[in-house]
């Protein structure tokens, strides 16, 4: 297995055959009950991210992490911190994000997780700034 340094893509030789691996894509969504009326439940954020990953046939599904009525600081969100754990382990090579409030309120905790993820070869995608 090689890893291409432009473009980071993972590549096998199987059979003396070029085979580029499928990127293990989740998502992560977070609702907030202090905002009062969502306009997104959580379940569906869960639902689109699940149907958007799986209609990808270059991306392997790695799952939807997802924390309900918490803040945006990283303290007490539980399904996020296991969303940097499995980063950090190789089991996810893009994460999906709806918004930057979703991910952080804070702009120091924003930056230092997203250079993170960067640093160890994880792209984060912001949907509604589109930024990746």
């Amino acid at each position: 297995i090689l890893t291409n340094r432009k473009d980071n893509k993972k590549v096998a030789y199987v059979n003396g055959h070029n085979t580029t691996f499928r990127k293990k894509v989740a998502a992560y969504a977070r609702v907030s009950e202090e905002k009062g009326r969502t306009l997104h439940s959580l379940s569906a954020q869960v639902s689109f991210y699940s149907k958007y990953i799986q209609t990808h046939r270059e991306w392997e599904y790695a799952g939807v992490y997802a924390d309900e009525g918490i803040s945006g600081t990283t303290e007490n969100r539980d399904e996020f911190k296991r969303l940097l754990e499995d980063c950090d382990a190789g089991k996810i090579d893009i994460v999906l994000i709806k918004s930057i409030s979703r991910f952080a309120r804070n702009t120091v905790d924003l930056l230092e997780t997203v250079r993170h993820l960067r640093d160890i070869g994880v792209e984060v995608r912001f949907e509604k700034e589109n930024i990746n």
